[in-house]
């Protein structure tokens, strides 16, 4: 049978019950790869086309799967593989709770997930070796992350602090290191 997104998205809608489906507990036959791409932008495409119904990607984004660097989106009886240009997700806001190292940092994903920065949803930054443009990343859940937008990313800086040689962030009590201090001295 050839994978197609209209029965994915009825066994989706059967399975998952408004949030994200227990997808970690899942582990069906691989039934091959849908010609679907998540974009760097967040924007999810089909057949080369936009899906344009938020309502069917945000249902899609639940039963997403992440296994040995590849992605999928699952169900009970099948698994097919997807491409993923950069993070499936995007961190489109946050929101700040308290202060220093008692801070707390959550953010929202433009599917609708939420995920707070914290030992186990870490922010990390990739740093491009030709460009040394960064790229921040949260993690929103098993092993998927959000690249955090830019506007994102320029309030995140305005909360970073220096600690032992690194400007980073506190979340829940744990400090992340996005780039060495000597970096932004100028």
């Amino acid at each position: 049978m050839t994978p197609n997104a209209d029965a994915l998205a009825t066994a989706a809608k059967a399975a998952s019950k408004g949030g994200p489906a227990p997808v970690h507990l899942w582990n069906p036959p691989f039934c091959g790869d849908l010609d679907m791409e998540i974009k760097r932008d967040g924007t999810w495409f089909y057949l080369g086309t936009p899906i344009g119904r938020f309502e069917l990607v945000r249902l899609f984004s639940s039963i997403l799967k992440m296994e040995d660097g590849k992605y999928f989106l699952v169900t009970p009886v099948e698994k097919v593989g997807i491409r993923v240009e950069d993070a499936p997700f995007v961190a489109v806001d946050f929101e700040v709770a308290g202060e220093g190292d008692a801070q707390s940092l959550t953010f929202e994903t433009h599917v609708g997930d939420v995920t707070t920065a914290s030992p186990e949803t870490p922010i990390r930054v990739h740093l491009d070796p030709e460009t040394g443009e960064p790229s921040p990343y949260v993690m929103v859940r098993a092993g998927l992350e959000a690249l955090i937008d830019r506007k994102s990313f320029y309030r995140l800086v305005e909360l970073g602090v220096h600690r032992e040689g690194w400007f980073g962030l506190w979340s829940e009590g744990q400090f992340f290191p996005l780039l060495p201090s000597e970096q932004l001295e100028v």
